[in-house]
């Protein structure tokens, strides 16, 4: 299948990305981790803070602050158990992070490059079930991954730098061709986690979407028709100047001569799985995104935004940024399905939902020149207080929503779902993160695609944890007709397609057994 197509009919014809007769073998799925066998291990201490009110540093972390930054990262949080029939007494248990994927896969895993007192310099792997690190390749790493990240950044300043890969049967299992879409976003879910969890800890973050592909599996050690690596995230203390992106490339590096400097390692690792069906779509698409020269590492230039005056605008209430332990808000986030009960919220709820998670969402990146990221906020509203129902477009710079169709949509939103699993007639706000139909392809080729899709999850995890601070639940839904929900805010898209959708409101609590799993 061509390229173009095949990502046409992710967004827009999802049928076509999945076999019709497509059965999943749910006996033969793989881990939701990695486990590497026989390499160095260094655990951590499970005793975990239960706040994180206190944890920030203005000196290098130590190695329990790097584990306690990890856990609320990415570490198994908790154990859920409920009842899947009741008839037959048939139990489900899961096992739950404080950040959301598609179907509870994970198809994610992160790598650490670490430069700290208490441990060998080198690239270590999280080792989700175990809460611990693995060394994968030992050594001081900074002029390698300066010429990687194509020299735009000081790595001397950086204590760290997390990768996130995709290993992509992890999904693939279940979704076929469709996992492609939810990797970038799961990965995106997972960086607006660290991110926010960073802040927390006082960390400086810089999140390089663009460096060379090859030369980063490489010093990992991971083989590319497995495991592919999607984003770099560098993290300081250096509070006065923190991690920035230069926008010129000194000089043109290659994957192929930088991956010379280093031997090849390949380690051995357990996933599960007897059988793995091959993925070449996704093998193509990683291919075609893929950097091969430091020259193809650009910066995108600002676009004047669009005011959209005259269409209706309403102005939203001036609020405070919002306050809250994130750890607690981690323990307490939920995602309802059929749990949503209809209740009215106010309006000062939705103006602060709207302008927190995009006031939180700010962050530097090596591809746009400001903070006017790709992504923005459309809302269908039912039930406001002093808002009318309709379908608007948040225009964050003037903190005001567009009305760009009246009435109530939720007919027309529940039509358009392929699973009946949440009621959106009990949905008083349904948000809907949208992009550039062309995913920036002309000036970032086929990798515009994954970078749009992860820098849509990022926002989605900013929405989730504040609708839970303001003691609402979320649940982020792929699984809706794309071109129903465009149809909605024609008038208001601009060239833009809705990427994923989030039902907000209050809901009932659900009768499960849950346990939290720290020290």
């Amino acid at each position: 299948m061509n390229l173009n197509q095949f990502l046409h009919n992710l967004q827009f014809d999802t049928a076509k990305v999945r076999p019709p007769d497509w059965e999943v073998d749910w006996e033969d799925a793989p881990l939701s981790y990695k486990l590497y066998r026989d390499l160095p291990v260094f655990p951590f201490s499970p005793e975990v803070p239960l706040t994180l009110e206190a944890c920030q540093t203005s000196s290098q972390p130590d190695f329990k602050a790097i584990g306690h930054f990890l856990w609320y990262v990415f570490g198994l949080a908790q154990v859920s158990q409920f009842m899947n029939d009741p008839e037959q007494m048939d139990f489900m248990q899961s096992f739950r992070r404080f950040a959301p994927s598609g179907g509870a896969l994970y198809p994610n895993e992160l790598y650490i490059y670490l430069k700290i007192e208490e441990l060998p310099a080198g690239v270590y792997h999280y080792d989700v079930a175990h809460h611990r690190l693995v060394l994968v390749r030992e050594g001081n790493f900074d002029d390698y991954l300066d010429q990687a990240l194509g020299g735009r950044c000081d790595m001397t300043t950086c204590f760290g730098t997390v990768f996130v890969s995709t290993m992509f049967w992890k999904n693939f299992y279940k979704y076929h061709d469709f996992s492609y879409r939810l990797q970038g976003l799961d990965a995106g879910v997972l960086m607006g986690q660290l991110l926010e969890v960073a802040k927390r800890f006082g960390f400086s973050t810089g999140v390089s979407f663009q460096f060379l592909d090859r030369a980063i599996n490489h010093l990992i050690g991971l083989s590319e028709q497995e495991e592919s690596t999607y984003a770099a995230i560098l993290l300081s203390v250096e509070a006065t100047n923190g991690v920035t992106f230069g926008s010129k490339i000194d000089r043109a590096v290659t994957a192929v001569e930088l991956c010379r400097e280093l031997p090849a390692i390949s380690h051995t690792h357990y996933v599960r799985s007897q059988t793995i069906i091959e993925y070449p779509m996704l093998i193509q698409m990683n291919e075609a995104s893929m950097i091969d020269s430091t020259r193809s590492i650009r910066k995108i230039e600002a676009k004047e935004a669009r005011s959209g005056k005259g269409m209706g605008s309403i102005d939203l209430p001036a609020v405070e940024r919002l306050s809250y332990d994130l750890a607690t808000i981690c323990r307490k986030r939920f995602s309802p399905e059929m749990d949503f009960v209809l209740g009215k919220v106010s309006k000062i709820q939705l103006a602060t939902l709207l302008q927190e998670a995009s006031a939180s969402f700010s962050y530097t990146n090596d591809v746009d020149e400001t903070q006017e990221h790709d992504v923005s906020i459309y809302a269908c509203l039912h039930q406001m207080e002093d808002i009318s129902d309709g379908a608007y477009v948040y225009d964050r710079a003037n903190h005001a929503l567009r009305l760009v169709r009246q009435g109530d949509q939720r007919t027309q939103l529940q039509y358009a779902m392929s699973l009946d699993n949440v009621n959106l007639l009990q949905v008083p706000i349904c948000l809907h993160v949208a992009g550039n139909r062309d995913h920036r392809k002309k000036e970032l080729s086929y990798r515009g695609y994954r970078i749009q899709q992860m820098e849509a999850g990022m926002l989605v995890q900013r929405l989730l944890l504040v609708a839970t601070a303001l003691d609402m639940g979320g649940h982020p839904l792929l699984g809706f007709d794309v071109n129903v929900c465009d149809d909605i805010y024609k008038k208001g898209l601009h060239e833009k397609t809705t990427l994923i959708q989030i039902p907000i409101g209050p809901y009932r609590g659900r009768p499960w057994l849950k346990g939290s799993l720290h020290g």
